[in-house]
């Protein structure tokens, strides 16, 4: 299985660009604005990791900290703007694995998540989709254990794609997370989609969702 994490913080636009971020990483990812749900996220879900902003409306990530230790053994990744050093230390004393302080660099934040994964022994690095293998830390993708010549960007647009696989992505979406564009520019997608799709061969793994943008899954 792909790891799952379950992201709690408030900044919605922090939320969505670490959720995006994980997803690219290869990772399975929930998202909540505040730990009102926590426990049933935490039975539903079953994170193998739980990013936690310290500073949430309600029960606080301190508090939060304690559920997830009380009923998960999932680990535990602190996000805050909160740098103290007694802060951190209390944190870490309580059960975190990691504080990671705001502002931050987004790559820093994955590479520290995949630590506490690895550390865990719960980071997959090869996502598999049927007969597709994508081999994230090596960079390499087969399908039927015949390798694929893709381009940089093919291979970050298909990590991303893997990333939210059975899932309809917009071509929007596509266009920040691949390119961190904000503009909509819909050929640029859809020369990189074309091209990647015929990478792939058959039967089809990539597939267009009219009006709405594209979908990676295993053939039925």
């Amino acid at each position: 299985m792909v790891a799952r994490v379950l992201v709690v913080e408030d900044a919605e636009a922090i939320r969505t660009a670490v959720g995006i971020a994980l997803e690219e990483a290869g990772c399975e990812v929930l998202t909540r604005a505040d730990g009102e749900t926590l426990e049933r996220d935490l039975a539903a879900f079953r994170p193998d990791l739980v990013l936690l902003d310290v500073m949430l409306p309600g029960r606080d990530g301190f508090a939060l900290l304690e559920v997830v230790r009380e009923v998960s053994n999932a680990g535990i990744v602190l996000l805050t703007a909160r740098d103290a050093v007694e802060d951190r230390l209390h944190g870490l004393r309580t059960g975190a694995d990691d504080y990671v302080v705001k502002p931050f660099v987004l790559a820093e934040l994955i590479a520290r998540v995949e630590a506490v994964l690895r550390r865990m022994g719960r980071l997959r690095t090869v996502l598999e989709i049927g007969d597709l293998a994508i081999d994230v830390e090596a960079s390499s993708v087969t399908r039927n254990g015949k390798p694929l010549d893709l381009t940089a960007t093919e291979l970050k647009l298909l990590s991303f794609l893997a990333g939210r696989r059975d899932k309809v992505v917009g071509k929007a979406q596509i266009l920040a997370a691949v390119w961190g564009y904000d503009d909509y520019a819909a050929n640029l997608v859809e020369v990189h989609v074309s091209a990647l799709r015929r990478k792939l061969g058959t039967p089809p793994l990539l597939h267009t969702i009219r009006g709405a943008g594209y979908i990676l899954r295993a053939p039925s």
